[in-house]
């Protein structure tokens, strides 16, 4: 289990149990959007609200603790902030799975970015597709 509480404090935000109980739910959830956050927050702490969860998550994803995942005509998905990685999303059931990204592919796309005079802070790579569940159905 992560330290929510070092996590929250490394990025200057006070560990509230509200934001403490969306870093446990979004851990569980791998990649999750606000309203399935905010569902599975609400089976252990019913007091808390739609607006509250989307507040800490947006401030959180601002102080670099969670990040946003937009995904192509859906509503966005967030996950806890981690290495590098590539994104294969689902457009059939919208299921995203993590993939390592590959040295070469950092390299090349640092090639890209230097050929254009632009400094990259951060990498997302979504690749779209169907995923192996899906084509088997």
């Amino acid at each position: 289990m992560r330290d929510y509480a070092k996590m929250l404090k490394e990025h200057s935000l006070k560990a509230t149990f509200q934001r403490m109980t969306i870093l446990s739910a979004l851990d569980t959830m791998g990649h999750a959007n606000i309203e399935e956050i905010y569902e599975t927050v609400l089976k252990t702490h019913p007091t808390i609200s739609l607006a509250t969860v989307y507040k800490n998550i947006l401030t959180m994803v601002q102080e670099g603790v969670v990040v946003e995942v937009p995904i192509s005509g859906e509503k966005s998905k967030y996950e806890l902030k981690r290495e590098e990685h590539l994104h294969l999303i689902c457009k059939k059931c919208g299921s995203v799975s993590d993939m390592p990204m590959r040295e070469s592919i950092k390299e090349e796309t640092e090639k890209i970015a230097r050929s254009s005079s632009f400094k990259p802070f951060r990498r997302q790579i979504n690749i779209y597709g169907i995923c192996k569940n899906c084509r088997d159905i």
